[in-house]
């Protein structure tokens, strides 16, 4: 190889890993007093709900910190937590290759890094972007040089305070054998990504015909059967067009994309947003602020990259039809007809890639939360020109992600909770399902962790400092005594 010289293989990287997490360790004593329940039951520090990209950054902070009593769990099987290897069918990520984010920082940690210990540099150098595999692959890696355990097919089934209101109890269930438990937590993090609370939307007018005719495109869908059959998509964002671009490369006869909007949108706004400033401190902006930028945002969508568009354009029996939202659609015989104001289109079947709705109520493991939960509707109106109903079901965030009460004094334990998901992307811009913006959206998270943790515990602390009295050396009456440096310390006693 030519560059052999500069494939280290990931052997020598993790030296090099191991090196520099010793190198940033300090300071690195146990700080948090361990907690029990009245009747004895042990407390984690920290509960994170999710395991995927955003679930392990918040792992990895959080031991950086010296938290080390922390479950993670996640309802996928290992490796697949995540979109990159289910319903994500896109050939590479959307984000530059540069892109770093759950290394938090640490150039040993990046994928870079990881990419040219196995690759070498010239390969680095001939990298257009990531491949969704490969980051499904250095997410595992993260995971095992990092030594976090995460608990897989595990879900979480319902999170609600305990009786005093101390302490946060959340039933997790193990999907394999049906194993029920409840833990306890003072700290939750949910950090599902973009299964964020609420659902997958689909029209009404669809969501009530006979499922052999149509998916979502979050769904499995099993595209060798849609070889040789004419396919309807509807919607125009980068999902809606990776799942075009599959069903064409699997045989599809005719593909057709219904975009409701005159001109198919080419400008990338979240381009524009990428640099500290917005990344960092958007959430420090007003409500008028965050608001004005995330309606102007959201309202244009998400264009995607240039591939996304030659996936889909080299194909002649493509077609993309512009100002054509749905007007209703109907079964008729074994055909999805599709009205619209550009014509009836005939079908085979329908891919619905139509986005999220945000609804905290439908997701029954955050029914407890929706009761008492402040939304944007509870906080803020906008003026007129700016209103937008879809907006305003977002969660209304403290500044570290925690959850506020819609009602002073009824539910404090809603601090506890933080949101890490698409959830809170009106509260924080990009943030819980963005790898760009993680290296600004963990430690915000983290320091208000590490806040309320010392808070808590600040009796228990200034009793620590009194009866600490460990002497720097000991004087020459004292020989024979246990030396200073080989007392522990111990600050969480």
């Amino acid at each position: 190889m030519s560059d052999a010289g500069l494939v280290i293989g990931l052997d020598a990287l993790e030296v090099r890993v191991a090196e520099d997490l010793r190198t940033v360790s300090y300071p690195d004593a146990a700080w948090v007093p361990e907690r029990r329940s009245p009747d004895g039951q042990p407390v984690l520090d920290v509960l994170i709900i999710g395991g995927g990209q955003g679930g392990l950054a918040v792992a990895h902070a959080l031991k950086r910190a010296r938290i080390d009593r922390v479950r993670i769990v996640d309802r996928s099987r290992e490796g697949f937590e995540g979109p990159w290897l289910t319903y994500a069918r896109m050939p590479t990520l959307r984000s530059p290759k540069e892109v770093n984010g759950p290394d938090l920082d640490i150039p040993s940690l990046a994928f870079r890094s990881w990419f040219v210990a196995q690759h070498g540099s010239a390969a680095w150098e001939d990298l257009n972007k990531i491949s969704k595999e490969e980051w499904a692959s250095y997410l595992l890696w993260l995971r095992r040089v990092l030594d976090i355990s995460i608990e897989n097919e595990v879900s979480a089934e319902r999170i609600a305070p305990t009786p005093d209101g101390d302490l946060i109890c959340v039933d997790l269930v193990d999907l394999r054998s049906g194993f029920r438990e409840q833990v306890l937590a003072r700290k939750i993090v949910i950090a599902t990504g973009i299964e964020t609370p609420g659902n997958w939307w689909t029209p009404p007018e669809i969501s009530a015909l006979d499922r052999r005719f149509w998916s979502h495109a979050s769904e499995t869908i099993d595209f060798e059967k849609l070889r040789g059959r004419r396919v309807a998509v509807l919607g125009a964002g980068a999902s809606a067009f990776d799942n075009a671009a599959t069903a064409l490369e699997a045989g599809a006869a005719r593909v057709s994309v219904c975009c409701r909007r005159e001109e198919l949108q080419r400008v990338q706004p979240f381009k524009w947003l990428s640099f500290p400033g917005f990344l960092g401190h958007f959430a420090d902006l007003d409500d008028v602020w965050r608001w004005r930028f995330m309606n102007h945002l959201m309202s244009l969508r998400e264009a995607f990259p240039k591939e996304t568009w030659q996936r889909v354009a080299k194909h002649e029996n493509f077609e993309l039809l512009t100002g054509a939202p749905l007007l209703s659609c109907a079964i008729i015989g074994d055909e999805v007809t599709i009205e619209t104001p550009k014509g009836t289109l005939e079908a085979d079947f329908l891919i619905v890639g139509t986005g999220f709705a945000i609804d905290l109520s439908v997701r029954p493991e955050f029914s407890e939360i929706a009761m008492s939960a402040a939304t944007w509707r509870d906080r803020y109106s906008p003026p007129a020109g700016e209103e937008n109903p879809r907006l305003q079901s977002f969660p209304y965030l403290d500044p570290t992600y925690a959850f506020q009460e819609r009602d002073a004094g009824t539910a404090g334990w809603l601090r506890s909770v933080r949101l890490f998901t698409y959830g809170a992307t009106l509260s924080f811009g990009p943030s819980g399902s963005s790898i760009n913006a993680m290296k600004f959206a963990v430690p915000r998270l983290v320091s208000g962790i590490f806040r309320d943790l010392m808070a808590e515990d600040v009796e228990q602390h200034w009793e620590s400092l009194k009866a600490y009295d460990l002497p720097e050396f000991l004087l020459p009456d004292e020989e024979g005594q246990v030396a200073p440096q080989q007392a522990v310390i111990s600050r969480t006693a």
